[in-house]
């Protein structure tokens, strides 16, 4: 009897060979030098000791006690084993840490995000308290708040598994989630200043529900509420930051009502909470709570792209090793081509997500080090929602196929592979879907399009180093993408809002993909120069013949 052997995998940084040409390319020698060790130590972790332990957790979830044996609200949620190393091994390893650590200046944000990459994958979405830990770290130091930046960041950025905070990220209510002008929570200053808080800072005390709180764990919050007296909307909300438990370990005026029975990530203690007179402090005055949070917004944005690209890299590796062992029909999966062609579509929509992730990743250090202009400040803010829309497209349709190619074994849960579509659904819906995200688009063009006019130039940009014949279809298709996309914008301002928004996500994703396949053909052409490898010009021109304009006319009425 023959039986199935299970994929495998091996260290995840030595057998990606996409990141580790990517590195090449965009980091000094020098400096990959020094950072390598750890991501060859993370792949191997990744690959090996997490990976299997993610496969021995895999019927666990976190449990919420609500109440001891003698009747004491206690409201105490136990994390899974897996969750618990993850835990352990992110803050030992920096994957927060590494992007405030500064050690390599600007590189250090890609030096994290690589990090990310090969960890996320394997500890079922750990990445979700990091995302909203470093978001807060990198809003709580812009805040220009001393006291709560002396207080939380070097908690938030530990390497000390004991020191380490990880932080919440409360926007969501009974109202809606993306709509979070409507928030109900609401905030009364402390009677008594002095109960409760500390030198230099006051206490507000916060009431209302959360009905969505990811990472209900967290040592610390940012939150949005309205002072009492403040005008509705999002201007009236402000940022607050409050500590989930005093010193004795008590949760601070919280209860937590139940966690959340969701689709995927079901590692992630997502809960609904009742605050009834939390104590918290202001972050940035007592207004404008939304643009307030924007900086965590745009960090977790990136982090939900890596993560896209992490476990769309992560079911093709699987598949890709399965294909070598499985037989069907007298030979090997890998020695079908079907099956091979299906599978080199997959890689080339995950190289071309990969490299769009990246840039955002690029950008982001750049800006946090001060090394960025006007132009590319405009197209960070542009680009930042078109990648985490595309990417988290990309990523349900790339795991899909991939779990198809297992056939039947994909469907099934103790295989582990299920989860990979699960997890992946998460991320076009978290921090925000795709058509909100295409009105954000939409909204960072500006008046004038300067935006526009710097990601046509970063375009430019890229392909004018790209002159290998095999590449010019490719580089047509995505100038042929960009002219369709100004043309229509002009045209749908001409017809009026209704139209413009009705092909906001058509718009979004054009501009998003035709990136991605500039960006794909400039790392090619690169490649075949330097590493005299042409598997990045193959990936390119199959992602360039796969649907990139797609603004063709539609009519939205149903």
């Amino acid at each position: 009897m023959q039986f199935q052997a299970p994929p495998a995998l091996g260290n995840q940084y030595e057998d990606d060979s996409v990141l580790r040409s990517y590195l090449r390319r965009s980091i000094p020698s020098d400096v990959l030098r020094e950072i390598e060790p750890t991501l060859v130590e993370m792949g191997k972790l990744a690959g090996g000791e997490l990976y299997q332990l993610q496969l021995a957790d895999r019927l666990n979830e976190p449990t919420l006690t609500q109440w001891d044996a003698w009747g004491n609200r206690i409201d105490r949620i136990e994390l899974t084993p897996l969750w618990r190393v993850a835990e352990r091994i992110a803050a030992e390893h920096g994957i927060v840490a590494t992007a405030y650590e500064q050690k390599h200046g600007r590189f250090s944000r890609m030096h994290q995000c690589a990090l990310a990459y090969l960890f996320t994958p394997s500890t079922d979405i750990y990445s979700c308290p990091l995302a909203m830990t470093d978001g807060a770290a990198r809003t709580l130091l812009g805040s220009g708040n001393r006291a709560l930046i002396e207080r939380a960041v070097p908690h938030l950025t530990s390497r000390d598994p004991k020191e380490f905070w990880t932080s919440g990220q409360w926007m969501t209510e009974l109202t809606g989630g993306s709509d979070v002008g409507k928030s109900e929570t609401i905030a009364k200053p402390d009677p008594d200043l002095t109960r409760n808080s500390k030198p230099g800072i006051q206490n507000w005390l916060l009431y209302g529900r959360k009905w969505f709180t990811s990472a209900a764990t967290s040592q610390i919050a940012l939150t949005l509420a309205r002072p009492e007296g403040n005008p509705a909307g999002g201007r009236g909300l402000a940022l607050f930051y409050l500590e989930m438990r005093d010193e004795q370990g008590r949760l601070r005026n919280i209860s937590i009502d139940r966690l959340k029975d969701k689709l995927g990530t079901r590692k992630v203690p997502t809960a609904e909470l009742t605050l009834y007179g939390t104590p918290a402090q202001l972050v940035l005055g007592t207004a404008d709570g939304v643009r307030n949070i924007a900086p965590l917004l745009n960090i977790t944005r990136l982090w939900n792209g890596i993560s896209a690209v992490s476990l769309m890299r992560r079911s093709i590796a699987l598949a890709l090793d399965y294909s070598h062992n499985r037989s069907a029909f007298g030979t090997l999966l890998s020695e079908k081509p079907l099956h091979m062609d299906t599978l080199a579509w997959l890689q080339a929509e995950t190289e071309a997500a990969f490299h769009l992730a990246f840039l955002v990743a690029e950008l982001t250090g750049r800006a946090e080090t001060g090394e960025i202009d006007e132009e590319q400040t405009l197209l960070l803010r542009l680009l930042t929602p078109l990648m985490k829309l595309t990417t988290g497209k990309q990523v349900v349709a790339v795991v899909s196929e991939a779990l198809e190619a297992f056939g039947g074994a994909g469907y099934v849960e103790d295989t582990g592979l299920p989860m990979l579509l699960r997890d992946a659904q998460v991320l076009p819906i978290w921090e925000g879907t795709t058509n909100v995200l295409a009105l954000d688009a939409l909204r960072a063009l500006g008046a004038d399009d300067r935006a526009f006019t710097a990601l046509k130039v970063s375009v430019t940009r890229c392909l004018a180093s790209v002159h290998d014949q095999r590449l010019a279809e490719p580089a047509r298709t995505v100038q042929a993408a960009l002219t369709h996309a100004v043309s229509w914008l002009a045209e749908a301002r001409k017809a009026g809002t209704p139209a413009l928004e009705a092909g906001a996500r058509r718009f979004s994703l054009t501009l998003g993909r035709a990136t991605e396949l500039a960006l794909l053909c400039r790392h090619a052409q690169w490649s075949q120069e330097n590493e005299s490898d042409a598997r990045a010009t193959k990936a390119a021109r199959r992602f360039g013949a796969s649907g990139i304009d797609l603004l063709a006319a539609a009519d939205s009425d149903l």
